[in-house]
């Protein structure tokens, strides 16, 4: 017979502590390759698979997307990029993520023009092809705060040390889940002994009852 859980709700706890492990084990590698990126080429947006993260850094594009939110942008032919799409791009030193309000032909090339939903004007100077990074596909509201800290030395501690302390935990759980088991079936086995036992000197006292 198997043992009852020797805490209730701990077999839960442990569950959810391996999912979030799972769940942030694919987080860790993104970011660090995305690290390694930044120091390797230094000229260019790091990315993962084609996916790029941004922090928005101002409210140009309110309501849509606001300071301190991160956005996902994945590369893209800029042959398909359109009136509407909000995307990413290189001014000088910076990246600005702004929506396309038109497509232009200039010399035989494609050019954006392009605005910030919050802007009462268009950006000054048309955005070439080559310097777009992506076309956002995600955005998540005020995880940029977080997505700078995860990039600096502590940040990289702790996203690295808080799945192993959480495997550290659930592998706790398990053991204890499994000792408690075999007690219990150790136990019962040797009641069983002992109710067998009994059932002998009953039956031995019997034969010796005189009929």
């Amino acid at each position: 017979m198997l043992a009852p859980d020797p805490k209730p709700g701990s077999g839960v706890l442990n569950r959810i502590a391996l999912v979030i492990c799972v769940l942030l084990v694919p987080l860790i590698i993104a970011n660090v390759t995305i690290i390694l990126g930044s120091y390797l080429h230094p000229d260019e947006i790091p990315g993962f698979l084609g996916y790029k993260p941004f922090i928005v850094l101002s409210d140009s594009m309110l309501p849509v997307i606001g300071a301190g939110d991160l956005v996902i942008t994945k590369e893209v032919d800029t042959g398909e990029l359109k009136e509407g799409d909000v995307i990413a791009f290189r001014e000088g030193t910076s990246v600005i993520t702004h929506r396309i309000v038109s497509v232009v032909e200039d010399a035989g090339a494609r050019r954006f023009v392009t605005r910030g939903d919050n802007n009462n004007a268009n950006d000054p100077v048309l955005v070439k092809a080559a310097s777009v990074e992506g076309l956002q596909v995600l955005i998540v509201p005020s995880l940029g705060n977080a997505a700078l800290f995860l990039q600096t030395p502590v940040g990289m501690t702790v996203i690295v040390a808080l799945p192993l302390i959480l495997f550290i935990f659930y592998e706790s759980g398990r053991r204890k889940k499994i000792d408690a088991e075999r007690q219990e079936r150790t136990a019962e086995l040797e009641r069983e002994l002992d109710r067998m036992r009994q059932q002998n000197i009953e039956t031995e006292s019997d034969k010796r009852e005189p009929t």
